[in-house]
């Protein structure tokens, strides 16, 4: 078995352990699970949507148990302070000296749960820490621990006491993923499972979750698919009826997130399709939809542009 074989073999089996571990838990809502894995393997952040009561908080700690990564969660809520998430200094007496008080932002994985619900000074806060992985209070930085990922959620349906992300903030998060309605069947063992004490084991350590993301930048990327990548991100700009498309961000994360899928599908190297079945979830918060295409959600134009982009043939 050649080299690069063992290491798909290998993670395979980490990452299907860790998505069964999942499950024992959360009833369906593997390709979300496995969403959360992208994000975290491309160091990457993470926006769930959906109704209240569909798991998405469940999701995220479940997720953090089962990788067994320090979790805080914060409740977004209107009077929070970004001192209330970073951390601030404190003064003591005994010393004379100010004395950095931590925020939950130091952690590995940091669920802020109704994120739209927070002040825009206090999300502002947070992109520092989103895209440069440290804070920095009076003046002073402060590294944050690795990895670190950011599983943000928030109701589509939700208008009063809420404020609209800022397009600087939406453009962070890796993936948006709609998190839905379980089906009947579903439904029901999740009524059956409330009562159960079975929650999912820790089968990897931080160490290891370290090693499989720099082996994520191992999976081979041909320069078709690269072109495709781009080719994708470029025509969002100039789809009808979008007023902004992606920018080069875009074309980055979809990179990284198909290097990721493919190891979950047990390949060494990225194929066109892995790229189709990311785009949406890449494109959809990142893509502005004007007057002219009326309702149209957006995921409809993504997968307008996902038909109309031709894919590529292999020329090597």
């Amino acid at each position: 078995m050649s080299a690069s074989n063992r290491l798909v073999e290998e993670n395979f089996e980490v990452l299907s352990g860790i998505i069964s571990e999942c499950q024992k838990t959360i009833v369906g809502k593997k390709q979300t699970i496995e969403a959360l894995l992208v994000g975290l393997l491309s160091e990457g952040h993470v926006l769930l949507e959906g109704v209240p009561g569909v798991a998405k908080t469940t999701l995220a700690k479940t997720f953090a148990e089962s990788v067994g990564l320090d979790f805080n969660r914060i409740q977004g809520t209107s009077d929070i302070l970004p001192s209330d998430l970073l951390g601030t200094n404190i003064f003591e007496p005994a010393t004379s000296n100010f004395k950095f008080l931590k925020g939950p932002v130091f952690t590995n994985i940091l669920l802020i749960d109704e994120i739209n619900r927070n002040s825009p000074r206090t999300n502002s806060a947070i992109l520092e820490a989103m895209q440069e992985r440290q804070v920095t209070i009076s003046g002073e930085k402060h590294v944050l621990p690795k990895p670190f990922i950011v599983i943000a959620t928030q109701s589509p349906i939700e208008f009063q006491g809420v404020f609209p992300l800022p397009e600087v903030l939406v453009d962070r998060f890796l993936l948006t993923i709609n998190v839905d309605y379980p089906s009947a069947a579903e439904e029901v063992e999740i009524v059956n499972r409330v009562f159960s004490t079975e929650g999912p084991r820790q089968l990897v350590k931080r160490e290891q979750l370290l090693q499989l993301i720099e082996s994520v930048k191992l999976v081979y990327l041909a320069p078709h698919v690269q072109s495709y990548i781009v080719d994708l991100v470029q025509r969002s700009r100039r789809v009808t009826g979008v007023s902004l498309g992606g920018s080069p961000r875009a074309s980055i994360a979809l990179s990284k997130a198909s290097r990721v899928i493919a190891l979950l599908r047990k390949r060494s190297y990225v194929t066109p399709d892995d790229v189709h079945e990311l785009a949406p979830l890449v494109l959809r918060h990142r893509m502005i939809t004007s007057t002219l295409v009326g309702n149209a959600p957006t995921d409809e134009v993504v997968k307008t542009l996902l038909d109309e982009t031709p894919i590529p043939k292999r020329t090597d």
